[in-house]
């Protein structure tokens, strides 16, 4: 799937700017290949697991740093437009009087969610990913060694809009967190199993326009909970506040080891 949508394709992510290493380069990037013999017969070659081996030891050691500074780690994916940024915004403010929260944003190109999120105080690095899809364990890394770290006890790591590629990869997060908002359809977990069904959290989100969308909020959850029956779901408006007491609650709670994460 990176092959087709780009990920396989040459590109400079960078990092607040400065270009950053790429963990798989286009000619180090091992995908399922097809070798055609002489008498034309095919063969296939599954070498998937080439592919996440160097950045799942990379995610390891990435958490077991976040655990060694008893650091609270998100990693929010969604589709484009979901509203992970405002949710960001508004968990962060919420969060302000004791509760100091970092912010990594991942996007493919400009810094304007960077840019909005730096307007709450917080500290915020911004990867720009160019032709990728998704992040990965080592821009995290080194987007979380150019982070101001002294004193955060939680780090929002706000992946690239896309429901698929990021699904697949370990950042080194402690708690995996899916948005659904209600203007994208009830079923979108069952189109999208691997993201929903990886997620420690659903929040679904801009509850305030779930009349205006006709949403159905019962096969919503139906949807969420035939994929990952153990999620934890959390339903809020970012723009009226409904639903954010008990995002932040559970939160603080995580944070005080009210919850396995």
């Amino acid at each position: 799937m990176c092959i087709e949508c780009g990920c396989g394709r040459p590109g400079r992510p960078k990092i607040d700017g400065k270009p950053a290493k790429l963990t798989f380069a286009p000619s180090d990037r091992k995908a399922p290949h097809v070798f055609a013999a002489h008498d034309h017969e095919h063969r296939t070659v599954d070498v998937h697991q080439s592919i996440f081996a160097a950045n799942d030891r990379k995610a390891a050691e990435n958490r077991a740093l976040f655990e060694s500074r008893a650091l609270l780690v998100l990693n929010v994916v969604s589709s484009p437009g979901s509203g992970k940024t405002t949710l960001v915004q508004r968990t962060i403010e919420r969060l302000a009087t004791d509760v100091k929260t970092g912010v990594i944003v991942g996007d493919l190109e400009t810094d304007n969610d960077a840019r909005r999120l730096r307007t709450t105080g917080a500290p915020v690095v911004q990867i720009t990913t160019g032709t990728l899809c998704h992040l990965d364990a080592e821009m995290v890394a080194r987007a979380y060694a150019e982070l101001p770290s002294e004193g955060l006890r939680v780090l929002v790591i706000e992946n690239v809009g896309n429901l698929v590629c990021p699904a697949t990869f370990d950042l080194g997060e402690g708690l995996r967190v899916a948005l659904l908002s209600v203007t994208e359809g009830e079923d979108k977990p069952l189109k999208y199993p691997p993201l929903f069904s990886f997620a420690q959290v659903v929040v679904i989100t801009k509850k305030d326009l779930a009349a205006a969308c006709e949403f159905d909020r019962e096969a919503a959850l139906a949807s969420i909970r035939r994929v990952n029956p153990a999620a934890k779901v959390f339903e809020v408006s970012s723009k009226t506040g409904e639903g954010m007491d008990a995002w932040c609650g559970f939160l603080r709670e995580t944070l005080d080891g009210g919850r396995e994460t």
